[in-house]
């Protein structure tokens, strides 16, 4: 089954970013894969989160910012790669003036597998 970026609409998930899925089991016939992007305003960061089974592969496709994996904070711009594993705190920072715009691609589905972490400082 095919998607188009116009068909996937936005909708702001629990760690506070615009998620737009692109494809996902539930609705595109895909096993175990969801392909979406996320959307990080200027100067705003997401919560720090974590999930229980979910690996995740992050392109930045716009903007810049920090990613902050566990203890470790990573600058990430356009057409940059990382990876999270699950279980690891994460959290998205935009630090540019233009939207920051990872790409994100998950083993599993992932909005119900998002756990609110505490402040880790």
């Amino acid at each position: 089954m095919k998607s188009t970026y116009a068909g996937a609409k936005p909708f702001v998930t629990k760690d506070g970013s615009e998620i737009r899925e692109l494809m996902h089991p539930a609705v595109h016939g895909n096993r175990a894969q969801s392909l979406a992007e996320a959307t990080v305003p200027p100067g705003c960061e997401t919560l720090l989160h974590r999930h229980r089974v979910t690996e995740e592969l992050y392109h930045v496709t716009a903007g810049a910012g920090v990613l902050t994996l566990g203890g470790e904070s990573i600058r990430c711009a356009s057409r940059r790669e990382r990876r999270t594993g699950s279980g690891t705190p994460a959290r998205s920072r935009c630090g540019s003036c233009a939207r920051a715009r990872p790409l994100t691609r998950t083993t599993t589905p992932s909005s119900s597998d998002v756990r609110p972490q505490p402040e880790i400082h």
